[in-house]
């Protein structure tokens, strides 16, 4: 029942957006104005078009669930939006749905935190060029995503053959090789150290809302001061976590080859090897505008220590 508590102050920014939508506004310009009004998920992150369609096409939403056959019934759960207004924003989903637009995406080697800003620190996003040729750029900074500078873009293909060519190089070295196994230990142990952490801030959060919902007390900026807190540290250990147990894929033991793996290994390997190498990459500027060259000056690695923690 204490997930099913409906937190009004929240559940207005959802009423406004559901308005919005049937009014066949678009789902970026929805977040933009989300964001303008101080509303983010339950991790504390500003809303994002993909997040806020799979929120307003859940039948949770309306109070509904979907049976095995697709009927619609009532769930017994609270109604944020009125029956029929969920059922008029469904009916426009095939035309608008963001996941079409996801599944045209390319896949990135070097995608997620692993990749930054040389200048500002900033995670590079995937950003195909104007030509379609895959890419990771800066994104300047927005409301959505404050920070970014915007200076750095750099050929994902070029790119991924470069870091590719030094991982290689890294594994080629006898005591690399002996180690592999031990370090992807090391990091799947640290992982579950996040979750355990991740785990315990949910129960916090739990209770802190429990607490301000029977009337502790609490005021409200206090509440949204701890709540925001406990938010953006679950956001960061998750994402922790799940970057670090990318390398469970890597076959450790089964390949005495690991260098000659690499070439023809699935993406989902190669990107766990790459995480079990590294723990970032810093990109730089190119010295030149249509620059073709991705070498050392460009692209500065930070190389994992095992056994540090010991």
């Amino acid at each position: 029942m204490a997930y099913q508590r409906v937190r009004e102050a929240e559940a207005e920014g959802i009423r406004a957006a559901a308005s919005r939508r049937r009014e066949q506004q678009g789902f970026p310009a929805i977040t933009a104005w989300m964001t303008e009004a101080g509303y983010v998920t339950t991790l504390g992150n500003p809303f994002k078009p993909d997040v806020l369609a799979g929120v307003l096409h859940h039948p949770a939403i309306a109070g509904l669930r979907e049976t095995e056959d697709g009927e619609l019934v009532d769930s017994g759960g609270p109604r944020i939006i009125p029956v029929e207004d969920f059922l008029e924003i469904r009916a426009m989903k095939r035309g608008n749905d963001p996941d079409k637009e996801r599944a045209d995406q390319r896949e990135y080697l070097l995608s997620g935190p692993i990749s930054v800003c040389g200048l500002c620190g900033t995670t590079l996003g995937a950003s195909p060029s104007n030509a379609g040729a895959r890419g990771h750029r800066c994104p300047p900074s927005s409301a959505q995503h404050p920070g970014g500078c915007g200076r750095v873009r750099i050929n994902a293909d070029l790119y991924e053959k470069y870091v590719g060519e030094q991982v290689m190089g890294e594994l080629a070295k006898p005591e690399v090789a002996e180690l592999i196994g031990r370090a992807r230990e090391e990091l799947l142990l640290q992982a579950m150290d996040l979750e355990k952490q991740v785990a315990s801030a949910r129960r916090r959060q739990t209770k802190l809302g429990a607490d301000y919902a029977t009337g502790s007390g609490m005021s409200l900026a206090a509440f949204k001061a701890a709540d925001k807190e406990l938010s953006s540290l679950i956001r960061e250990k998750s994402t922790q976590s799940r970057f670090l147990k990318q390398v469970k894929h890597v076959p450790v033991g089964s390949v005495p080859d690991l260098v000659r793996w690499w070439k023809h290994a699935p993406l989902k390997a190669r990107k766990g090897l790459v995480v079990l190498l590294l723990e970032q990459i810093a990109v730089y500027p190119a010295a030149s505008r249509g620059s073709r060259t991705v070498d050392s000056d460009r692209v500065a690695f930070t190389w994992r220590q095992w056994g540090a923690a010991e």
